[in-house]
């Protein structure tokens, strides 16, 4: 588990080591334990008046492809350096006209044991068309279970880190690894 700390560090390290002109504005890093995500919005096209909501899609769709291409060395180079510091690996996305892109990110497997009823229901998601296998149904859930408890994991996160601030000013912490302003015990 990554502290907000940790994050506000992270963050501020890519806002410190991004090229300026590279965003209009760094809107998001978050970190788990395999990867990095970073995203920010850049500028919308202008299409001609009256274009069609068509239209308008297809020249987002474009500006954030011609984005992608332009600065696919730059951010290579600061990927290259943050994976070297932080030990995961990074990926991008932009924000753009209020749409969201992400550019590819790590898949990372994830091993777990499901009973029966479990089991049905993910091959009731690939049976109907929602998925095409275990892992995408697994996903899918968990998508739909993010979407709908946004607010309670967030809390739950927040409860984490509080824990984790805790144990760091426990009794087997020694005065030089305390918290400022604390005597360490």
């Amino acid at each position: 588990m990554i502290t907000a700390e940790q994050r506000e560090q992270l963050r501020g390290w890519f806002t410190g080591r991004l090229p300026d002109d590279l965003f209009e504005e760094l809107t998001e890093v978050t970190v788990d334990r395999e990867e990095i995500t970073v995203i920010g919005r850049i500028p919308g096209p202008r299409p001609a008046k009256g274009a069609s909501p068509a239209e308008r899609e297809a020249a987002v769709e474009g500006r954030v492809q011609e984005f992608r291409e332009r600065t696919r060395e730059d951010r290579i180079a600061v990927a290259r350096d943050a994976e070297h510091r932080f030990g995961r690996k990074v990926s991008w996305g932009v924000e753009c006209d209020g749409h969201r892109a992400l550019f590819t990110h790590v898949a990372a497997p994830v091993m777990t044991r499901l009973r029966q009823p479990e089991r049905q229901v993910l091959d009731t998601l690939i049976a109907s068309g929602v998925a095409r296998s275990r892992s995408e149904a697994l996903a899918w859930c968990v998508r739909l279970v993010q979407r709908h408890t946004d607010d309670w994991l967030t809390e739950l996160r927040e409860s984490l880190e509080h824990v984790q601030r805790v144990r760091a000013r426990g009794p087997d912490t020694g005065p030089e690894e305390a918290e400022p302003g604390t005597d360490g015990g």
